[in-house]
């Protein structure tokens, strides 16, 4: 009895292990494909004024394969390299009036895009209703989210600053609102539909071989 026991025990171990370092391989394989886009043309488009961003596909495919906290953590890696580029790019002065308002709006924004968008996708997943659908949505949520903490916190820390009120007065922008709508605009149509098919194609695939 102890003998099987004490086997059972070393399988179980050795399963653990073994799911744990599956895991650990496929979150270092996600991280280093969200910093390579952020290094190459595949990561950004820049444009007068601001930077299009496709980062959020590892971003939302890391939060599917590998639930929140692993989307949490791709949305780090997309977050810091963000913060890095943004130090030298277009808004550099909001990062030398408010840094740690700029940390907020480049990483912790990411980081909760990626958490959400884990716990979005396991709870769609996790109902028969939303099966067939909870690949879409999830992917569909994640330039949704990031738009929505970026933006919201570009509002809250710099609205009043210098820069931003140049792009309000640009835009014709009467409120905060308003500017969010203009700014965003068809950027982020284009962020949101490129990002939400190709997440979408990419995380379907990746989780049946993933969960294999």
């Amino acid at each position: 009895m102890k003998t099987t026991a004490t086997v059972d025990t070393a399988r179980v171990n050795v399963n653990a292990s073994q799911a744990k370092t599956k895991y650990m391989v496929q979150l270092a394989l996600m991280v280093a494909i969200t910093l390579i886009m952020a290094l190459t043309p595949l990561g950004y488009i820049k444009l007068p004024g601001i930077s299009m961003s496709f980062l959020a596909v590892p971003v939302s495919v890391g939060a599917v394969m590998l639930g929140p906290v692993g989307g949490a953590i791709c949305g780090a890696a997309f977050g810091i390299t963000s913060f890095s580029s943004g130090l030298t790019g277009t808004f550099a002065p909001l990062a030398m009036a408010n840094i740690a308002g700029f940390f907020c709006m480049t990483v912790v924004a990411r980081v909760l895009e990626g958490l959400l968008t884990g716990f979005i996708f396991k709870a769609l997943r996790s109902a028969k209703s939303t099966q067939k659908v909870s690949f879409f949505l999830a992917s569909l949520a994640t330039p949704l989210l990031n738009t929505f903490f970026f933006m919201s916190a570009m509002i809250l820390f710099f609205y009043n600053t210098e820069l931003i009120q140049g792009f309000v007065t640009a835009l014709g922008a009467a409120n905060p609102f308003m500017f969010v709508v203009l700014m965003v605009g068809i950027q982020g149509a284009i962020e949101a539909i490129v990002c939400t098919i190709v997440g979408t194609a990419v995380s379907t695939a990746l989780y049946k071989i993933f969960k294999k």
